[in-house]
């Protein structure tokens, strides 16, 4: 088995002139012959988008071979569902990364894959469609002679299916995963696609187990304890850095992230989380709003004019979306995660996350000129100071935060508007459920 080197990240990129890939080899049992053969293991990154372990088995008595591809990130805080409307023989060649712990739906043939029932593959639309219709072929000689009826039933479903298959007959694809780590290509990048839907959702706890996760109970009378000295250690908590352990986002290696509570001046309190990793290098902080939930949104509105603008400060919660009018980009607020940092910052992470959100707009086997390259080489020039724009913080919940230099005067490059947040909203963020009045 060869040994990790010390002082090197577990996941590490695909590079051609690497002379020491990281390949672990074990023996392992064939599922065919019952024989000794090889599992090879790859941990490394796809460019763009996430760590991955490749893993091949070959079986040198029965010739037996087998590849499957795993995530080697760590399970997303919140479950995605892709909703697709397929109405053209060209979204059958869409890429998608469907994990094991992801389903698929067909809404018009009402046709499920559950989860956890194969693995994970790097596949097509009709790929998907493709495994399906030999999946359901497999035993139908045997269903046509024990269960004729049933066997009838599920020959038409296949029929249907071979014509989905063709592009030229519409239907509706849905691929939900509760570990979030599934994705549907987006070929109008960096513009939304009229046909994919992206939803983010909290997963029920019979899913979190399923998944491996597990909330830890509090005794009792840790609870009372902690109710008890709540406004001591809420007191310590804000003039201390908290340390707790946690593994690295990029390598997966051990490292400790550290909290601490701040105030920012003429805003609100908030909690900042940040880690270091010493193997890889890598940084990454996020933030949480230690505040209630404003009455009304905020939408910040603000105009480069200068460079000094870059070191601005911004705070981005996780309700928050993020529009450039002049690179026509939108990102959603659910993607992104809470940020707090400059307007510097905020470009190399919007740079970094459309990577990973369209990853098959960039690498070797993307076009030369794509919207992807042409907004991340704009971003480069804001970055740089050459180029100015406007930034847009959409913040219903009114928890985002965009420096004003010239504070308590007003900035003449800075509005802040207020708005009534829409039904839908208050929905969406649980405020319609929040009431704190009238029980009794």
């Amino acid at each position: 088995m060869t040994e990790t080197a010390p002082n090197k990240p577990l996941f590490r990129d695909i590079n051609a002139d690497d002379d020491d890939p990281e390949i672990t080899e074990m023996e392992s049992l064939c599922m065919q012959c019952h024989e000794s053969g090889t599992t090879r293991l790859l941990l490394t990154k796809i460019p763009y988008f996430k760590e991955i372990i490749i893993m091949s088995f070959e079986c040198p008595h029965c010739h037996f071979r087998d590849n499957e591809v795993k995530p080697g990130s760590v399970i997303q805080e919140k479950g995605v569902r892709f909703t697709l409307k397929v109405n053209d023989k060209s979204i059958m060649n869409r890429q998608i990364v469907k994990q094991g712990s992801a389903l698929f739906k067909i809404v018009e043939l009402d046709f499920v894959a559950s989860a956890f029932e194969t693995k994970g593959v790097l596949t097509t639309l009709e790929g998907i469609l493709d495994t399906a219709v030999t999946g359901l072929q497999q035993d139908q000689p045997v269903r046509k002679i024990m269960h004729p009826d049933v066997a009838e039933k599920i020959d038409k479903i296949i029929e249907k299916l071979e014509k989905y298959k063709t592009g030229e007959f519409p239907f509706t694809f849905i691929l939900e995963d509760t570990s979030g780590n599934s994705f549907i290509e987006n070929p109008c990048a960096p513009l939304q696609d009229p046909n994919l839907l992206i939803e983010y959702f909290e997963r029920t706890k019979e899913q979190d187990e399923k998944l491996g996760l597990q909330a830890i109970e509090e005794e009792p009378e840790q609870k009372e304890k902690e109710n008890k000295n709540e406004e001591e250690s809420d007191t310590k908590i804000k003039d201390e850095v908290l340390e707790f352990p946690t593994n690295c986002s990029a390598c997966q290696s051990p490292t400790m992230t550290k909290m601490k509570v701040l105030q920012i001046p003429y805003f609100k309190e908030i909690i900042i989380m940040a880690s270091s990793c010493d193997v890889c290098g890598q940084k990454s902080n996020e933030i949480k709003s230690g505040g209630a939930t404003e009455p009304l949104g905020s939408k910040i509105t603000f105009k480069m004019t200068e460079t000094t603008d870059l070191s601005r400060d911004v705070l981005a919660s996780q309700t928050c979306t993020i529009r450039i009018p002049e690179l026509d980009i939108d990102i959603n607020h659910s993607s992104m995660g809470g940020k707090f940092t400059t307007l510097e910052g905020l470009f190399l992470n919007m740079k970094e996350q459309l990577g990973q959100i369209f990853p098959f707009a960039m690498g070797d086997s993307a076009p030369e000129n794509n919207q992807i390259k042409n907004t991340i080489n704009k971003l480069d020039k804001a970055i740089n100071g050459d180029l100015f724009l406007t930034v847009i913080l959409d913040d219903p919940v009114g928890n985002s935060y965009l420096q004003n230099t010239w504070a308590p005067d007003a900035d003449p490059n800075l509005t802040i508007e207020k708005y009534e947040r829409t039904e839908e909203q208050n929905a969406e963020f649980g405020i319609s459920d929040m009431r704190t009045e009238n029980y009794i």
